[in-house]
C-alpha cells in the first residue's frame, strides 16, 4: 500500500523523512525503517524502530523524499492518524510520535496506553 494515491493513515513529516533517508543511505540497498508497536513498557505498549530489508505484503509502505517507512498491519491499528516527526533540540535528537490514539503515557514518554 502506498501513500501516493490517497492520504496515508500515518503521516511522516519532511524532517522525519530527511532523517530516515540519511539513516537508510548508510544501509544496504532496499532497506526501510520499520515503525511498530510492541507490548511492553510500564504503560502497556511501546514504539519500536528498526532498519530492515524484510517487507510483508500487508505492510503500509510510506515513501517520501527518499525515505521508506514500513508499518505492519497490527501496528497500523495503533498508529492510524499518527504523525511521525524528527526533533533535534538541546536534550537530543529523536523521532517524535504524535499519536491521537494514546490515552495515557508513562512519565518518561517511552510507553503508552490506548
Amino acid at each position: 500500500m502506498s501513500d501516493t494515491a490517497t492520504a496515508s493513515p500515518v503521516d511522516v513529516t519532511e524532517r522525519a523523512a530527511r532523517r530516515v533517508a540519511a539513516i537508510l543511505a548508510k544501509e544496504a540497498p532496499g532497506s526501510a525503517l520499520r515503525v511498530a508497536v510492541n507490548g511492553g513498557g510500564c504503560s502497556g505498549f511501546q514504539y519500536a524502530f528498526d532498519v530492515t530489508q524484510d517487507r510483508e505484503p500487508e505492510d503500509l509502505v510510506i515513501e517520501k523524499d527518499g525515505a521508506v517507512v514500513l508499518v505492519d498491519s497490527v501496528s497500523l491499528d495503533f498508529l492510524r492518524g499518527t504523525r511521525i516527526d524528527f526533533v533535534d533540540d538541546l536534550i537530543g535528537q529523536s523521532f517524535k510520535i504524535d499519536n491521537p490514539n494514546v490515552k495515557a503515557s508513562c512519565g518518561c514518554g517511552a510507553s503508552f496506553t490506548v
